[in-house]
């Protein structure tokens, strides 16, 4: 895929994402856009795109269940049990509506009762954490841009709040994480890199998350305002496939039980 086709699969793509209605509708869209076909043939293009344009549009689909399957070698259009933050498990509903039980009243997660979930080991977590990464860095580059309107627009004490020296600040370490995790996940080969790359995904969509509603104040937390929807997006992202508290703890233990850091990229 080159730069010009890659450049028309996005703009299809967001459109199609901020037009088809949340869930099985963008789920049937995707599918009309060949997302099975892009999955087999180009995951290493087709996931980073689809999933880090689910984060800056706000949209929801079911499309880590196919991303997992499909790295579990099984038929994509399923669901299957997913680990979450706390020893829960957790299934991405196909039909899109959450039911009893759910997690955040945007996502279609249910909860699993644990003695019907797989294995651990079954589920192929690397690939899921990668592309919950790339959902998560567009999700944190959707609040910053929240934060970049609002602070350019409007004024206090006759000044453009983008002109006062800590919300700057504050908005540059946004950037700065977002930019690192990136990197993260463009680096990531093997599941300790997605490990690593999921948890700084997190980490850095909840720094957005908390420097951004300082920017905006108390219209970040209004449901007239955007921001508190990419909030809550990002909180429950990070806690599927392991928070990044739990996954910072794991790689931790790796790094003590192997005695060595492993080399994740090479400069």
């Amino acid at each position: 895929m080159d730069t010009a086709e890659r450049g028309l699969l996005e703009e299809a793509l967001r459109k199609t994402m901020t037009t088809s209605e949340p869930g099985a509708g963008l789920d049937a869209a995707l599918a009309d856009l060949g997302w099975t076909q892009m999955l087999a043939e180009e995951p290493d293009a087709a996931v980073p795109l689809v999933f880090r344009l689910l984060g800056e549009t706000g949209a929801q689909s079911a499309v880590l269940n196919d991303v997992v399957l499909h790295a579990a070698g099984r038929s994509v259009g399923g669901s299957l049990p997913l680990p979450y933050a706390g020893g829960l498990w957790v299934e991405w509903a196909r039909d899109g509506s959450p039911g009893a039980g759910a997690l955040d009243p945007g996502l279609p997660l249910r909860r699993v009762d644990p003695g019907e979930a797989v294995p651990l080991g079954a589920v192929p977590l690397g690939a899921g954490r990668r592309a919950l990464g790339w959902w998560l860095l567009g999700t944190g580059r959707a609040m910053l841009g929240l934060a970049r309107e609002h602070v350019l627009d409007r004024q206090q004490f006759g000044r453009p709040l983008a002109s006062f020296q800590a919300l700057r600040h504050r908005l540059a370490e946004a950037f700065v994480a977002l930019e690192g995790a990136e990197a993260a996940l463009g680096a990531a080969a093997d599941d300790t890199g997605a490990l690593l790359a999921k948890a700084a995904a997190g980490r850095a969509a909840l720094t957005t998350a908390r420097h951004c509603q300082q920017a905006l104040g108390g219209i970040g937390f209004t449901a007239e305002h955007a921001l508190h929807r990419h909030v809550k997006r990002a909180l429950v992202l990070d806690g599927l496939l392991g928070s990044t508290r739990e996954l910072t703890r794991e790689a931790g233990a790796l790094l003590l039980r192997e005695r060595r850091a492993r080399r994740l990229v090479d400069l």
